[in-house]
């Protein structure tokens, strides 16, 4: 069911990754996917998930939770490893066979690369509330203010498209479900057949979701939003001894795949 994807979700916790600083766990993610996308050989690739592992349970976030969010990907995960398996060339499974084994390798590490990388991002929605996020993503991006470029509005509307994420699909199941109460079918058929089943669910939804869009507008305009020039923050962003131990040992995990991957390519 719709209702159990947790995309964009945020699960209100007190352990220690719940308590660092929006901008460290920022960088901390940049700095996790720059580290699996130089993982090569499983080992580097076990150490990235090994480190995934350990932050889901410091912040107890279950492992339900990732599944859950994983499920509008699966297409996306089965078509990659597919394509990586039939067209990588190679010493055959069995000789005359389009699979080798170099293709099953490689199909192998793009999923857990995917997973990988989706359960990094998973980490810091579920862990992080959607205010703490903008304002971590509009100090970071403050430079970017003195071209001219439009840091503080730009993240509020990030932060906004993942506070309505689940909104949006709870209201998507709530349209499916009765729909099929008055009698509609979206699982049998073809292609067509089915997309043609949406189209009384996608009318509903637009209109619920542009009349959810216009009542914010009159909500921030009655509270004098008039963006970021001027504006003060009930918290202040300060960083703290565990945020700099975390960024340490961030750019520590780094730099260790990094060598594990010329000590691969050396071999």
């Amino acid at each position: 069911m719709l209702k159990d994807v947790t995309l964009g979700q945020y699960f209100p916790g007190d352990t220690i990754i719940h308590r660092l600083d929006p901008r460290t766990k920022l960088i901390v993610v940049v700095l996790f996917i720059v580290a699996l996308f130089q993982a090569q050989s499983w080992l580097s690739y076990a150490a990235v998930l090994a480190a995934a592992v350990i932050c889901m349970v410091i912040s107890h976030i279950k492992p339900k939770n990732i599944f859950n969010g994983l499920k509008p990907m699966l297409i996306v995960i089965v078509l990659t490893a597919f394509l990586n398996m039939f067209y990588t060339e190679g010493t055959p499974v069995i000789p005359g066979w389009i699979i080798t084994w170099e293709g099953i390798d490689k199909a192998l590490k793009m999923i857990l690369r995917i997973v990988l990388l989706i359960t990094g991002t998973f980490l810091l929605t579920y862990t992080t509330s959607p205010m703490s996020l903008t304002d971590g993503l509009e100090y970071l991006m403050s430079p970017l203010k003195k071209i001219k470029v439009p840091v503080h509005e730009m993240t509020m509307m990030m932060s906004m498209a993942l506070r309505f994420i689940p909104s949006l699909i709870e209201e998507t199941d709530r349209i499916m479900s009765a729909q099929r109460a008055r009698g509609a079918d979206f699982e049998s058929g073809g292609l067509i057949k089915r997309a043609k089943a949406l189209i009384p669910v996608l009318v509903p939804l637009f209109v619920s979701a542009f009349r959810r869009a216009d009542d914010l507008a009159v909500a921030m305009e009655c509270r004098c939003y008039h963006g970021g020039e001027g504006r003060t923050r009930m918290k202040v962003l300060r960083m703290s001894a565990s945020d700099w131990i975390a960024l340490a040992v961030s750019a520590a995990f780094l730099i260790l795949i990094i060598l594990m991957k010329k000590l691969w390519s050396g071999v």
